[in-house]
């Protein structure tokens, strides 16, 4: 596996684990564990996480791992989001809605130590532009939380490139987290992966796989693009879900994509995509059949 990346020291492995689905892959402590020792043996350090994922439960359920197996978080980066108040039973909030006031953000940091049962996070991103957000305070919570000790690195997720322009002005940010896939183009258009590459920080993808209608989506777009991609898949000899993830790859802005599966094996195909390299024919065959016409 290539070198991992730094940014002002902070360090994440080029394929970064998912933990969105955690709490549906009914796994006990010991099986989370395994599954942890097994992604790193692969290269995969770095651990994806966010407040609300598993409704508020994914993180305590990795932490739990953590916890009966302490040496492993030497071994890792953990990275999680906040920001977004998600109604749920806890949380009877009238309406889900964005907050990234400087006690929430703290409230929801302290919160993710406990779960994480660490004393530092290495990466913190605001889940989703919060229209109310006051940018200079946000970074003055930033600064407190990094001066104690509590978080090392601070990013977003989903942001535009002028909300990520006016918080980065306050703080220097080091990554966004965007959607981006086969099917799913936007970033290539609305300049996120442009200003990626103008500031030198490596967007980190999420959704790599079109939530799985790579694979199984019967609309028009999923049907020619698993028909495309299977025929090149075909004949470079490898997965589709490799050939998926190496598609991403290829952009120069270097993203480090996101995977969303307990299947070691789904680990195994993200991983092999690191040694795969697309022609630029290819690239635009797979560009061409999401969108339904040759380039213009």
């Amino acid at each position: 596996m290539p070198e991992a990346i730094s940014h002002d020291n902070l360090s994440l492995s080029p394929i970064v684990a998912g933990l969105w689905r955690l709490t549906e892959w009914r796994m006990d402590v010991r099986q989370r564990v395994q599954w942890i020792e097994q992604a790193l043996e692969l290269g995969i350090t770095s651990f994806d996480h966010a407040d609300i994922y598993g409704d508020y439960r994914a993180e305590t359920l990795f932490g739990e791992a953590l916890k009966s197996a302490p040496a492993l978080r030497r071994r890792m980066q953990l990275v999680t989001k906040c920001g977004i108040r998600l109604r749920s039973a806890q949380r009877p909030y009238r309406v889900n809605h964005y907050d990234t006031s400087a006690a929430y953000v703290r409230a929801q940091v302290e919160q993710s130590l406990i779960n994480l049962g660490t004393d530092r996070l290495d990466l913190v991103l605001i889940h989703r532009p919060d229209y109310l957000m006051d940018a200079a305070e946000l970074a003055e919570t930033f600064s407190t939380l990094t001066r104690e000790g509590k978080v090392a690195h601070w990013g977003v997720s989903n942001h535009t490139t002028s909300q990520f322009a006016l918080l980065n002005q306050h703080y220097p940010l080091a990554t966004n987290q965007i959607e981006l896939s086969p099917l799913m183009l936007d970033a290539l258009d609305d300049g996120t992966l442009d200003q990626a590459q103008q500031l030198g920080l490596r967007p980190m993808i999420w959704s790599p796989l079109g939530g799985g209608r790579l694979f199984t989506g019967e609309d028009a777009q999923a049907v020619r693009v698993r028909e495309e991609m299977t025929s090149i898949a075909a004949r470079l000899g490898t997965s589709l879900a490799t050939l998926a993830y190496a598609w991403i790859l290829r952009h120069p802005s270097r993203p480090l994509p996101i995977t969303g599966t307990g299947r070691i094996e789904g680990l195994r195909e993200a991983v092999a995509a690191l040694d795969v390299r697309i022609g630029v024919e290819d690239w635009y065959a797979i560009w061409t059949a999401s969108k339904g016409h040759p380039v213009p």
